[in-house]
């Protein structure tokens, strides 16, 4: 693809110039895009889902948007083959800690592995709060920003790894060892951004990693989930604090939003939240154990939303 949406995408993320090819940059590059760049599905919400070519990925980047892993992991492995990495895509899924025996990839999620300096690594911006740094693709556990994951190969009867976090809403991401075609994820696609089941479809959810925890905005529930300090809350009351929100904490712009788009979008937020609030005390009588983050649990999971909805 052109130059231009390329050096966009890396001035989104804090690099006025191409970076070398190195480990320590592919570190930065990571941190700098979950930190920059937040897990979102605004135009699922309005209807409109965009399409997963990663050069359009890139595009949408580089014009403030953000999306969820098939656009984000589609846009990096762009951005990091054009600075001279080695990099695979692979077929993968997400699952819930319910269903962490699960071993089985159905292309809900996209994963990336990139080799360099002969070391290979698992990178991944498109978890919502998965690590905020590539973990090393071979067998063993990491300590990460208060945080424990564990990669280990996935075994059964196809050859892959697994990735497991003890704490993120993707507790577990199984991925085939072999390299995936974007093709092959367009059914997946199709059902996350258009089922009415989908949680995608059925709440907003906009998340923003950095070293010390996630924003995490679901619906009109704003929440920080520090697994040190613990996690806080507040409710968005008014479409000018909720709009603010998402460019100044997220940093989603909205210039692609006109008046219409975020009436529309506020009025669907404002009435999925009602029907959450009308059932909350039911839901915290029969399910008080739902997890740590205290957003609506009917609502999206960071990627879980893909699988759980």
């Amino acid at each position: 693809m052109s130059g231009a949406p390329l050096a966009g995408y890396l001035r989104r993320l804090g690099f006025a110039e191409p970076p070398p090819p190195t480990a320590e940059t592919l570190f930065a590059l990571q941190r700098a895009h979950l930190e920059r760049v937040p897990y979102e599905n605004v135009d699922i919400q309005l209807g409109r889902p965009a399409g997963i070519d990663p050069e359009l990925s890139v595009r949408r980047i580089a014009a403030g948007r953000g999306g969820y892993c098939l656009h984000l992991n589609g846009a990096f492995s762009v951005l990091l083959a054009s600075l001279g990495y080695d990099v695979t895509r692979h077929f993968a899924a997400v699952h819930l800690a319910a269903e962490r025996e699960r071993r089985d990839a159905t292309g809900d999620h996209l994963a990336l592995t990139v080799r360099v300096a002969g070391a290979e690594y698992v990178v991944d911006t498109g978890l919502g709060d998965g690590p905020h740094e590539p973990l090393p693709l071979r067998a063993g556990t990491y300590r990460r920003g208060g945080s424990t994951y564990r990669i280990e190969e996935l075994g059964g009867p196809v050859a892959g790894w697994r990735y497991e976090n003890d704490a993120g809403s993707a507790a577990v991401m199984n991925f085939h060892a072999g390299p995936a075609d974007m093709a092959e994820f367009e059914a997946e696609h199709l059902r996350m951004s258009t089922s009415p089941e989908s949680g995608f479809v059925r709440t907003l959810a906009l998340l923003r990693r950095d070293a010390r925890g996630v924003d995490a905005l679901r619906g009109r529930v704003l929440s920080r989930i520090d697994p040190v300090r613990g996690t806080t809350e507040r409710e968005l009351r008014t479409p000018e604090e909720f709009f603010r929100v998402i460019e100044t904490v997220f940093g989603r712009r909205l210039d692609d939003l006109d008046a219409a788009d975020r009436e529309a979008l506020w009025a669907r937020v404002d009435a999925a939240h009602e029907t959450w609030l009308a059932g909350k005390t039911e839901r915290d009588a029969g399910r008080a154990d739902w997890g740590a983050c205290p957003t609506p649990p009917d609502g999206p999971a960071p990627h879980a939303a893909a699988t759980a909805p």
